[in-house]
């Protein structure tokens, strides 16, 4: 067998459904975890009320921008061959993109900014990131053969 045929059969393969769960849990525990850190900042600071905007600006940022993005990367899943690399479950840039939210986070957790503005973004962030994981979940439950046929915006491809 070739080198290639061998390091093939180590990739960690997986079903579309598989893959849907790992990116449902993905979106679900960062968004958790953003939200209690930040729900933490907002209670040491006495700002427990902040969450209330926080939580509302999460929906409209869930609604306007992160939705397109989940329903995205389902249909991009949803189009695989079941046996794809679980590592797969988003793209390169996406990856990258990942990494650069992640290393931001590092920032501004070490910056002077002040924590009722760090947990108000957190939660903002954190609740958009949880809200818009429902579309992967549903998707998830329903099985991948009930995903609709088109493209983000609804037109046919």
């Amino acid at each position: 067998m070739s080198t290639a045929g061998n390091i093939s059969r180590l990739k960690p393969g997986a079903s579309r459904s598989a893959h849907l769960l790992v990116s449902a849990s993905i979106w679900t525990a960062v968004g958790i975890m953003l939200m209690l850190r930040g729900t933490a900042w907002l209670y040491s600071v006495g700002g427990l009320w902040l969450l209330i905007p926080a939580v509302a600006l999460g929906t409209g940022k869930s609604l306007l921008v992160l939705d397109k993005s989940a329903k995205k990367s389902i249909y991009r899943i949803v189009r695989f061959k079941d046996g794809k690399c679980l590592g797969a479950v988003y793209s390169l840039k996406t990856w990258l993109l990942v990494l650069l939210m992640m290393s931001a986070g590092c920032l501004l957790r070490n910056s002077s900014l002040p924590k009722e503005f760090l947990g108000v973004f957190y939660v903002t962030v954190g609740w958009g990131l949880f809200f818009s994981s429902r579309h992967a979940w549903r998707t998830w439950q329903r099985g991948t053969d009930h995903f609709p046929d088109t493209t983000i915006d609804g037109n046919n491809s």
